[in-house]
């Protein structure tokens, strides 16, 4: 890779993927920048105003040097390490070291639980856990299993203090040489049942990245993107690291609350060019009167994750001038359908397929289905942005692929329709995960936390329409004998799955029942109890 690759957008007909034989992304994009067009990386700010600006030739060697830390602690080539943190720079630090020295990077979002980091580990067979010192405590007992454990803000019995040893470090220069089809990074992601599970993607998925950050993003050399997404989700890799930094872009990384009007003025403050959020979270900016804040540098606006509202959009657009340019993707394949630069905008569709992905909307076999009709959203493979597989579990990665008539196909699990101009248009999941303001969230996980409190018999979790997080969580819970409904148990019921999960997951409405739909092998209906909602939530709305 050579830092010419660099080209305007391109469609679909007149682009193919030339995937180099190997690819660090540590050296093949963040040296090669710094030595070749070094410009601006980063911008860092946090709540209380503090801020921090990066070159690529500080992330060079700040990179190189913690490369040496993880290498001389016994890191390796293929280990496994699990980060856990914030939106601070030290994570682009680290997750670009491990890469540089052909470590796997796990990265989680902070506030996973004492039990969501003990899975994380036991799972993966991690050899590093990376946090910040404040978490420790936090995390205890699930980061015995790591042979190395670092601490980013100071230093603890058993524990390596970052800034410590990365100002004692030197610079690592024998990088590991990767191949195309190596194992580089893993996220997790919730499903509909069980545990999350580990998504691994090889090398060419992250030099696939630019392709996103180039057609969709549109980002060049020194231009400032926003991408408000936390930093376990696959679209940090998409909008704030591998695809800007593949296009020599700048990334505003923002660590404090979420304020609306804050947005307006930090986009403003920084001269943000593209600003990448979620549906849910442009929707609440704006609400806080867009016109009253100056945005004169945005000139691209991107949102992925959750459906868009096209009225949403349309209040943007209005507020702004700039479109909101919708992209769909799953961890599994990254970017599959894009609203790329000069398309017309049609509000509410996912745009085209992205260049270099035949996507299908097919039935059950495989087969295409006709022009208007709701299918499979499928991936034609082989195709590089795909998953080398879901992490010791072949029996579910072989599941997820058909083949017909010697065609095969990737199958999303969710579905879609393609309209006669071949703009396609999301329409729901096949199974049961809950997308809710931009997060994932399996049911199994929120039911297994409320089964294990003292009240609760049965329980089935489902999505339910919300206007402002696209579907918000939902419990119904059978109570044990002795056990009376009140509101006081629906907020200690709330209360006891925040501690057991992220917060986010909790389920912000309980209802109680008497029983629960099911089959005639007991198992719950999720599907009949959704579909109650949704014409509860139809009849309110006619």
């Amino acid at each position: 890779m050579t830092l010419s690759s660099y080209a305007a957008p391109v469609g679909v007909d007149d682009f193919s993927w030339q995937i180099p034989e190997q690819f660090n992304f540590a050296v093949d994009v963040v040296d090669a920048w710094a030595e070749k067009k070094d410009g601006p990386c980063m911008i860092w700010e946090n709540e209380s105003g503090e801020t921090r600006r990066y070159a690529y030739s500080d992330m060079s060697r700040l990179t190189k040097k913690f490369a040496s830390v993880l290498r001389s602690a016994g890191v390796g080539r293929g280990d496994r390490v699990l980060i856990v943190m914030p939106r601070i720079p030290e994570w682009q630090i680290v997750v670009v070291a491990c890469l540089r020295i052909g470590a796997v990077p796990i990265p989680g979002i902070e506030m996973l639980t004492k039990r969501d980091v003990a899975y994380r580990m036991s799972n993966s067979g991690a050899v590093a856990f990376i946090c910040r010192a404040a978490k420790i405590d936090t995390y205890g007992w699930a980061t015995n299993a790591a042979k190395v454990r670092v601490a980013v803000g100071g230093g603890s019995d058993g524990w390596i203090d970052f800034e410590e040893s990365l100002n004692a470090a030197p610079e690592l220069n024998d990088p590991a040489t990767i191949g195309a089809e190596d194992p580089v990074i893993m996220y997790y992601t919730s499903g509909s049942t069980g545990h999350p599970k580990g998504v691994l993607h090889a090398a060419r998925a992250l030099y696939a990245w630019r392709m996103s950050a180039r057609c969709w993003l549109d980002l060049r050399p020194g231009e400032i993107i926003w991408c408000t997404a936390d930093t376990g989700w696959s679209k940090a890799g998409t909008s704030i690291l591998f695809g800007p930094w593949s296009e020599g872009a700048c990334s505003f990384f923002y660590d404090g609350p979420f304020e609306p009007a804050k947005r307006l003025q930090l986009l403003e403050k920084h001269g943000v060019t593209v600003f990448c959020a979620s549906a849910t979270e442009l929707n609440r900016i704006i609400n806080e009167n867009a016109n009253g804040y100056p945005v004169t540098t945005l000139r691209r606006t991107v949102s992925a994750g959750e459906a868009m509202n096209p009225v949403v959009a349309q209040k943007w657009i209005d507020a702004t001038g700039v479109d909101v340019a919708e992209a769909y993707g799953q961890t599994e394949s990254l970017m599959l359908c894009l609203n790329t630069v000069g398309m017309e905008v049609k509000l509410g569709s996912m745009g085209k397929p992205a260049p270099g992905c035949t996507v299908g909307i097919v039935d059950h076999g495989g087969r295409p289905v006709a022009e208007g009709e709701e299918g499979t959203i499928a991936l034609r493979i082989p195709n590089p942005q795909l998953m080398l597989g879901y992490w010791q579990d072949p029996a579910r990665s072989a599941g997820c692929f058909v083949e017909t008539d010697g065609v095969k196909w990737y199958l999303t699990g969710d579905r879609g329709v393609r309209d006669a101009d071949g703009y396609l248009w999301y329409r729901g999941r096949l199974d049961d995960v809950i997308s809710s303001a931009g997060y994932r969230i399996g049911p199994m996980e929120i039911e297994n936390a409320l089964l294990e409190h003292a009240s609760v018999l049965e329980c089935a979790v489902v999505g339910v329409p919300d206007a402002e997080r696209g579907e918000r969580v939902k419990a119904f819970v059978v109570l044990k004998a002795g056990f009376d409904e009140s509101e006081s148990l629906v907020r200690d019921l709330q209360e006891y799955v925040k501690n057991l999960t992220a917060p986010y997951k909790y389920p912000r409405e309980i209802e109680f029942r008497d029983s629960l739909p099911k089959t005639i092998t007991g198992k719950i209906l999720r599907r009949v109890l959704r579909q109650v909602e949704d014409q509860q939530t139809e009849g309110s709305n006619s």
